[in-house]
């Protein structure tokens, strides 16, 4: 993608909209404790086989690392890099802090990963100064309170301004200012247009359709003709800059769910029990996190051969619990009838999402209150104190099995 012009960045009028960005997010937070990489190639992910590429520095993407990778690949590309295990509650701890700041600019706050959010900035003008001005201490803070990066576009939608934040990278700040939008967006690959996959771009290019300047002076008829209405309609559109979505804050959550992948196949069902309630732990305290409870559970079971079958089940009443969650997940996993056979991953979901503080518990007759959501309450206030384990289930205090990623 080419870098943009140097004209590029001066008046922020009518640009409110922010996409604020974390600099290789997982990396840079491990990097944290180990300054003596800073620098270096580092990946992370599972050092298994199995395991994929979360993060890397961009002294390893320069190799061709990214994301997602089988990490098996990526050791071949850059086999000089360090490998880091993940740490998932320190990401979700270090999130948590830089969302909290966002909200501290403005309430219109639209986070679309753990380390990326939209913000729109327009109604803190007269106390805080400019956008641009405004993305500037949002980029001082994160770096104050959190020690990591963040790169920001700034533009009059949100299409351009995640597309400026891509350009800026790592510790940049962009404005793409309204009257140089087009200028900005046209030499770009027409792949940089949101909804233009592997395939759609193929069906472009059979149009001769290479820049997103080229889409722009196609008709809309021909495209149409080539990609079909809709997805003419909205590439024309953005094609010429016009992108009239809204920062959305406080979307609320369709379903909160974990999975693992084995790191090598497991067919012992006590171990994948275990497995099964240390995923219903880490959905419940989402919950709990979100002021969530939900009705339906559902269980994710992959096997060997990467054939998967999904089982869920209603509960009487909604629930933020994981001693309930792990319990109707160990039935579906039982009724599944794969008790004996090779599982690659397992996963825990909750759906039917509603707000915990309208929600009520009706015992039955003769019912006790049996205490579980109590003493996960008090579990959720020592990980906020003492960190991620400092509370377990005794069955999860021992170190990980052989066959489960740490």
């Amino acid at each position: 993608m080419p870098r943009p012009g140097p004209n590029l960045g001066a008046d922020d009028t009518g640009c409110p909209i922010l996409h604020v960005d974390m600099d290789a997010f997982y990396a840079s937070v491990e990097l944290r404790e180990r300054p003596e990489l800073k620098g270096t190639p580092v990946i992370i992910g599972a050092p298994g086989a199995r395991g994929v590429v979360l993060s890397a520095t961009y002294e390893a993407r320069r190799f061709g690392v990214h994301s997602a990778m089988p990490m098996t690949r990526a050791r071949r590309l850059c086999p000089q890099a360090v490998i880091i295990p993940p740490s998932r509650g320190k990401y979700s701890e270090v999130s948590r802090g830089v969302m909290e700041i966002f909200h501290t600019f403005t309430p219109e706050v639209e986070p679309i990963a753990s380390d990326e959010a939209f913000l729109d900035v327009g109604g803190a003008r007269k106390r805080l100064g400019p956008p641009a001005a405004i993305a500037e201490m949002i980029r001082e803070q994160v770096v104050h309170e959190h020690g990591i990066t963040c790169s920001v576009g700034v533009a009059n939608s949100k299409f351009v301004a995640k597309l400026a934040s891509q350009h800026c990278k790592p510790d940049g700040l962009l404005v793409v200012p309204v009257d140089q939008v087009v200028d900005f967006l046209h030499p770009l690959p027409v792949a940089a247009l949101w909804g233009v996959g592997e395939r759609t771009e193929q069906s472009l290019m059979r149009l001769g359709i290479k820049t997103v300047g080229d889409l722009a002076r196609v008709p809309v008829a021909t495209l149409e003709r080539g990609i079909g209405q809709a997805a003419a309609t909205h590439l024309a559109a953005l094609a010429w800059g016009r992108d009239e979505r809204p920062v959305t804050p406080h979307v609320p959550d369709k379903s909160i769910g974990a999975e693992e992948t084995f790191t090598t196949d497991v067919d012992d069902p006590v171990k994948i029990r275990r497995e099964l309630l240390r995923l219903s732990e880490r959905v419940a305290a989402r919950l709990r996190q979100g002021g969530h409870v939900g009705r339906t559970v559902s269980v994710k079971l992959r096997r060997a051969d990467f054939s998967t079958i999904s089982r869920s089940r209603s509960l009487h009443e909604p629930t933020d619990v994981a001693q309930i969650l792990y319990a109707t997940a160990c039935e579906l996993y039982a009724a599944a009838g794969l008790e004996n056979v090779r599982l690659r991953l397992v996963g825990v979901r909750v759906e039917n999402l509603r707000p915990a503080d309208g929600a009520t518990r009706q015992l039955g007759l003769g019912e006790r209150e049996t205490g579980w959501r109590e003493a996960e309450q008090a579990m959720d206030r020592a990980v906020r104190r003492f960190g991620h384990d400092a509370v377990l289930p005794a069955s999860l205090v021992s170190p990980p099995f052989d066959g489960i990623d740490p």
